[in-house]
């Protein structure tokens, strides 16, 4: 029983460590990749230092998983119980933890610095934007001087970069809002508004081309943020003539919402397999809980159900990510099934172990007395003694494999050392008394001596017939007393049938 448990622990110990292996290569690449990314400009590799990071812990976290396996599979055939167990922190984990921490202290600086500008950006645009003011809001006005340094100041506004998220609507409808007023208010000729009109025209008919061109863009993630570009371009762009907005604005808002809607698709489907996830994983799940195993009563039972939870294991790890709403919970329940069935399976077979050494050593205080007893010459108290511990042996339940052919063999051997020596002793005076019993009696003609004969056969038959089905074996020796039995039985029967007719030949004469 012993050997075969430590060969069916193998497969998994030898599975455990090549996907440790598999893992350690894995984590390599992904930490080699981070490290890549890291020499590029923080602000441009979010998404895939995200990706990165959660295919590496999801690697760590299998890979845990197996050496906790394994882990409790080697205590197990060791006897023991795996306690306390804690994660190994190998040195991918660390490196890609520091490179994760560099990364994460490079975008703080970056979200420092970041900040830092949009405020002097908005201070900057603030100044602009009171200048304008000014401007727009002056009763009289130098027309030349005025456009030239509204062009000034437009000019500048495009060299700021961004400001703050909260302020930036705010600005930029101020800015537009000064940006009219001034055109109106110094009332420019129609051909420098034209002027201007007409350039703002081609630059926001450039914008719509380029809105319109990322409809052919299969990377959604890519478009939405490309035009999200866009966005911020053409609220950097003056107005242009009033007959044309509308259209214009049209044509830019639907290529946008073609790009919004395949954006939107993509995270519809996203959802959608994750919710197909977690139907995988609920079908899982119940698998799980329909493996009934405090009705187990054999080894059997036991590797079967255990072939089947590491089925629904390898099947769990194919499946992607469920929603995040319920991805947690859904783990935390597969994790407290699998890891009680792998608990009430350890202690399935330590109590195994230890009903199988308690047989152990019963069957081996049944050898040790079978071979004190193999050269003794009483022969009716040693055959009833071992005929008892036969059917002792019968009653005790089965020890390791590995001790079972040897415990047999000692003590069939013993058993089978001690009657066939009594057979060779005892049979030819059983056969030379019996038969000068026999002529005597019936010389004599004495009916109560052959009844009494005939009561002593009779018994002796039935003595026989009762220790032949004790005498079994495996060795060529046991099977030879059980057919010297049979035939002294044979022997015993016609005997008893002529003491018989001869009972009855008295019994006719009289």
């Amino acid at each position: 029983m012993c050997r075969f448990f430590l060969l069916s622990l193998q497969p998994i110990m030898y599975f455990a460590l090549g996907a440790h292996l598999i893992m350690e290569n894995e984590k390599q690449q992904l930490v080699d990749e981070l490290k890549a990314l890291l020499d590029q400009n923080v602000a441009d590799i979010k998404d895939q230092v995200d990706n990165l990071k959660t295919q590496f812990y999801r690697l760590y976290h299998e890979e845990q998983a197996a050496l906790k396996q394994a882990a409790e599979q080697a205590a197990q055939a060791a006897g023991e119980t795996l306690e306390n167990w804690q994660p190994v922190r190998d040195e991918l984990e660390i490196q890609f933890t520091e490179l994760l921490n560099v990364y994460k202290q490079k975008r703080a600086e970056l979200a420092k610095k970041t900040a830092e500008e949009q405020e002097q950006n908005l201070l900057r645009k603030e100044n602009i934007l009171e200048q304008m003011r000014e401007m727009a809001q002056a009763e009289t006005a130098d027309v030349m001087g005025n456009l030239q340094k509204m062009r000034d100041l437009q000019a500048e506004w495009k060299t700021i970069g961004p400001v703050p998220a909260p302020k930036a609507n705010d600005i930029w409808k101020q800015y537009q809002q000064y940006q009219e007023q001034f055109y109106d208010l110094v009332k420019i000729n129609i051909e420098l508004r034209d002027l201007d009109f007409k350039k703002n025209l081609e630059m926001k008919t450039l914008l719509c081309e380029a809105a319109e061109k990322l409809q052919e863009n299969e990377n959604v993630m890519e478009a939405a943020r490309a035009l999200q570009q866009l966005h911020d371009e053409w609220k950097e762009i003056g107005p242009v003539a009033r007959e044309l907005r509308e259209d214009l604005w049209n044509r830019f808002k639907q290529a946008s919402s073609v790009v919004n809607k395949k954006h939107q698709a993509y995270f519809d489907a996203l959802h959608e397999k994750e919710n197909e996830n977690l139907e995988k994983k609920q079908t899982l799940i119940e698998q799980l809980k329909q493996i009934d195993f405090a009705a187990f009563k054999t080894n059997k039972q036991w590797e079967d159900a255990s072939a089947k939870v590491q089925e629904i294991q390898n099947e769990w790890r194919k499946i992607g990510f469920a929603p995040k709403k319920q991805n947690q919970s859904i783990y935390e329940e597969y994790r407290r099934l699998t890891d009680g069935f792998f608990k009430a399976k350890t202690a399935y077979y330590k109590e195994l172990r230890d009903v199988l050494g308690e047989n152990l050593k019963r069957k081996r205080a049944l050898v040790e007395q079978a071979e004190a007893l193999r050269e003794s010459e009483e022969w009716q108290q040693t055959t009833e003694a071992l005929i008892a511990l036969q059917k002792e042996w019968k009653e005790i339940g089965p020890v390791a494999r590995k001790y079972s052919d040897e415990l047999w063999t000692r003590f069939t051997a013993a058993c089978d050392a001690f009657f066939e020596k009594k057979r060779e002793s005892t049979k030819n005076a059983r056969q030379e008394g019996r038969k000068a019993r026999l002529e005597k009696t019936i010389a004599d003609g004495d009916r109560n001596k052959l009844i009494r004969m005939y009561e002593t056969l009779q018994q002796e038959i039935k003595t026989a017939e009762n220790n032949i089905l004790f005498f079994t074996g495996k060795s060529k020796s046991a099977n030879k007393l059980v057919d010297d039995m049979q035939k002294k039985i044979d022997a015993l029967k016609k005997q008893l049938s002529e003491l018989e007719e001869r009972i009855n030949a008295i019994d006719a004469n009289n």
